[in-house]
């Protein structure tokens, strides 16, 4: 699935300031199939809710995850959702 991948605006702008876009600016090629799948779910969020929240790609990745047959594709998301849940607070 590696692809030259440019990073999205979506995250790279003031829309979504926050943890887990500031990794995925900074991760390199390294995660470039995880940051365009972060990038995707960005974008699906803000169409939807009009605002990001970790919640809110959570639970995209989750439908994402839930709705593919592919093998790779299914570990990439599985991969970008274990980073987002990563930099995501637990409730108080």
């Amino acid at each position: 699935m590696r692809q030259n991948i440019q990073v999205q605006p979506e995250f790279t702008t003031a829309s979504f300031d926050s943890a887990v876009a500031e990794y995925f600016r900074t991760a390199g090629d390294r995660f470039a199939d995880e940051a365009a799948i972060f990038s995707a779910a960005v974008r699906g969020v803000l169409a939807n809710d009009g605002h990001v929240t970790n919640k809110g790609l959570i639970l995209w990745l989750i439908h994402a995850l839930e709705s593919t047959s592919d093998v790779v594709r299914a570990d990439v998301i599985r991969k970008t959702l274990e980073i987002v849940v990563g930099y995501t607070m637990d409730d108080i």
